[in-house]
């Protein structure tokens, strides 16, 4: 009996606390949102102009080569889609408006790329240069990310070259 008369006064007493605490009148929830708004999709080149080497006129194909120099993908859009970057170039063109062909006579070695953030990147060779390719591609995007890579270009330039100087432009785009 005695247990049962300190029990009682204490749940008459919390009942009463509870019972005594104010209650809202009324209550309403207001929604509040917050816009994280994404960047942009960049590709920064070499300025150039790069030079890929010097071989003398003669009857047989030559091959001549050099890095570009860094190109880089910044991707600061912040979401999971991934990236295609690609790599062209036009004929070269020469002394007395003769050309090298693009489509068969260069190609562009891409290496792996330095990759920052979250993405996996793949490196693909395009070989013609002509027309437009990949050459590294992002997957597994998640958040802002970065590659960086230093292709190799390559062009064989044909028996009987004329002498003097050929130049062509090389276009890279991300999407």
């Amino acid at each position: 009996m005695r247990i049962r008369s300190v029990i009682s006064p204490l749940i008459a007493g919390a009942a009463v606390a509870v019972l005594a605490s104010p209650m809202p009148a009324s209550a309403a929830d207001t929604p509040v949102t917050v816009q994280v708004s994404s960047g942009t999709l960049d590709i920064s080149v070499p300025t150039g102009p790069v030079n890929l080497g010097t071989v003398g006129v003669s009857g047989s194909p030559q091959s001549v080569s050099s890095q570009l120099g860094n190109v880089t993908v910044t991707d600061g859009r912040g979401g999971t889609a991934g990236w295609t970057a690609t790599a062209s170039a036009v004929d070269f063109t020469g002394p007395q408006s003769i050309s090298v062909s693009a489509a068969g006579s260069s190609s562009y070695t891409t290496p792996s790329a330095s990759v920052s953030g979250t993405a996996t990147v793949t490196a693909s060779d395009l070989n013609p240069l002509y027309p437009p390719g990949p050459v590294q591609v992002a997957t597994g995007v998640s958040g802002i990310n970065s590659a960086t890579w230093n292709p190799t270009i390559h062009l064989t330039i044909p028996a009987n070259a004329l002498a003097g100087t050929y130049s062509s432009t090389i276009t890279h785009s991300v999407a």
